[in-house]
């Protein structure tokens, strides 16, 4: 009896676990429904009602008509980007310089030691009118004797420069060829970071490309690329040649020039940079309508207040720009402004520091009048300007 009872103990915990590791592993070998029905998977109802939805509840049905292609916008914008063959000659010389630069120019200013030769370069630029003009980079044209603009269906065209910024590093070509595709500007300012944008251009001479990445800061400056900066930078890859081409959005409207790169090896390290659409246009429409662009002009020079500053000074807070210099009979010592003055406020509006505010001036008319929170030996003063025209920049 002891020894059936045994026998059966053991098949029983045997079945046991049999059944244990079925239904763990394989419950579909029962051949039955589990008693809790399965959820059905989640689907979305494209009929709901918006209105119905929370906030969160809508931004999250948006989020699900996010696009997996881009093709519209760059078949959109394509058409309105070109790419820019540069000619120039460049003096060579035809025997090693030494490094010293006095010795160097002596050199090269004697007869026969150096010979003329043809240096070609390459970039792009944008169609911003059905009249031909071309927006592109400054240092791309730089010093081109022959210009010769490819269109995206083939043609081709000689090119002339109508005017160029070299403190915004922007230039205005222009051809002579009908059915030009004008590229759109994206007219407000909604680019955010996390926003994707595409790069078009003509990298490494390897033909039209267009690259991916995501709006990675806004308002970058003091790089030392421009005199005023206020770069979108991206991680698209911008590469030798991209120089003067679209950044666009994914609907293909055009949000800023692509300028210039961080890089140690000369390609993209995902650290790109974008001069935006709005200050484009304002520099464009100015070299179209005058030839040049003309910017408001406070005649100092500006430096940037520092803790230690501020505490020479006597000031609580290291804000504002410190004017080191001022230009005879400028429009700061017409209006009276003086070595050592700390401008802290420019109509209203606080001062960061010596480029923000050289910055805000330049975007202003000349002739208009600003108000300027100055602090004199420790005291407030208010001084009002009336802004001159800057002087171009001798090249």
């Amino acid at each position: 009896m002891r020894r059936i009872w045994l026998l059966f103990a053991q098949t029983v915990t045997v079945c046991l676990g049999v059944l244990f590791v079925v239904v763990t592993l394989r419950p579909d070998w029962l051949g039955r429904a589990t008693t809790k029905q399965a959820s059905p998977p989640l689907a979305l109802n494209t009929n709901v009602d918006p209105s119905k939805l929370s906030k969160e509840s809508e931004r999250m049905a948006r989020s699900f008509n996010a696009p997996t292609s881009f093709a519209n916008g760059v078949a959109a914008a394509t058409p309105g980007v070109v790419n820019i063959f540069t000619t120039k000659h460049v003096a060579v010389s035809r025997l090693p310089l030494p490094a010293d630069p006095f010795i160097r120019k002596f050199f090269e200013q004697m007869p026969g030691f150096s010979e003329r030769r043809q240096s070609n370069s390459l970039g792009s630029g944008v169609v911003v009118s059905k009249a031909g003009h071309i927006l592109t980079n400054f240092h791309v044209i730089d010093g081109a004797e022959e210009i010769l603009v490819a269109l995206s269906d083939g043609r081709q065209a000689n090119a002339k420069v109508i005017g160029v910024d070299p403190e915004t590093d922007l230039g205005v070509l222009k051809i002579e060829l009908p059915d030009l595709h004008v590229l759109p500007f994206a007219t407000q300012e909604t680019l955010r970071v996390g926003d994707v944008v595409l790069a078009i251009g003509n990298p490494f001479g390897v033909g039209q490309t267009t690259t991916m990445g995501i709006v990675s800061a806004l308002g970058r400056d003091g790089l030392g690329i421009n005199v005023y900066e206020n770069f979108i930078q991206t991680d698209a890859a911008i590469n030798p040649g991209n120089s003067g081409g679209a950044l666009i959005d994914t609907q293909g409207k055009l949000v800023g020039i692509n300028t210039a790169i961080y890089s140690q090896s000369g390609g993209s390290l995902g650290i790109g940079f974008a001069i935006p659409a709005s200050a484009a246009l304002r520099v464009m429409d100015q070299i179209i309508k005058e030839g040049r662009v003309k910017r408001g002009w406070l005649g100092i020079e500006p430096q940037d207040m520092t803790a230690e500053l501020a505490r020479a000074f006597g000031v609580e807070q290291a804000q504002g720009a410190i004017v080191a210099g001022i230009v005879r009979d400028g429009p700061a010592m017409i209006a009276g402004l003086q070595v050592g003055d700390i401008i802290q406020h420019l109509d209203g509006r606080k001062v960061e520091d010596a480029n923000r505010l050289l910055g805000r001036i330049a975007a202003l008319l000349p002739g208009k009048t600003v108000k300027l929170d100055v602090v004199r030996k420790a005291q407030h003063q208010d001084i009002t300007v009336t802004l001159g025209t800057k002087p171009p920049i001798n090249r």
